[in-house]
């Protein structure tokens, strides 16, 4: 844990894990019993490679941060990416009109914060979980990324 990306002027270091301590000889392997912290969400979501081999610090970050996932899950698009670890996502739903029987749609903005696990970008859809308020305006968390050009979901079929 001591090559942590230190990027803040605060020292960064992850919840239960000691830092310093116990200066041991044999090189511990990356894991629950080595020297960074990682668990599992739940909800049928894997936990990402990098969260488990990465030397990142987030203690938002659903996989190794102190963040507990629980009521809705989201998908949508991601809109922008240009805040520090938060993306902006658009989620289409439809509205039903009682008076006409018929549908309208609908969108509305949420932002989620986005661990650095993951590798994001415009157009890329992406899977949210509610969690706990992050900051004044992020109560979601991602949880998958799906590339924007991959054949999961819906796609172009080319003849």
């Amino acid at each position: 844990m001591a090559a942590a990306e230190q990027t803040e002027k605060a020292f960064q270091k992850q919840f239960g894990v000691n830092v310093g301590f116990a200066a041991s000889t044999k090189k511990k392997a990356p894991g629950k019993a080595g020297t960074r912290y990682y668990k599992n969400v739940g909800l049928g979501f894997k936990t990402p490679r990098e969260a488990i081999e990465g030397t990142y610090v987030d203690k938002k970050c659903p996989f190794t941060g102190n963040v507990s996932i629980r009521g809705r899950i989201l998908t949508g698009v991601v809109k922008s990416t240009k805040m520090k670890r938060t993306l902006i996502m658009r989620m289409d739903y439809l509205h039903y009109i009682k008076k006409y029987q018929r549908y309208e749609k609908r969108h509305t903005n949420i932002a989620a914060h986005i661990s650095p696990c993951f590798r994001c970008k415009e157009g890329d859809t992406v899977v949210v979980g509610q969690c706990r308020p992050l900051s004044k305006t992020v109560r979601f968390n991602t949880l998958k990324v799906i590339a924007a050009g991959s054949k999961a979901g819906k796609g172009f079929a080319a003849n």
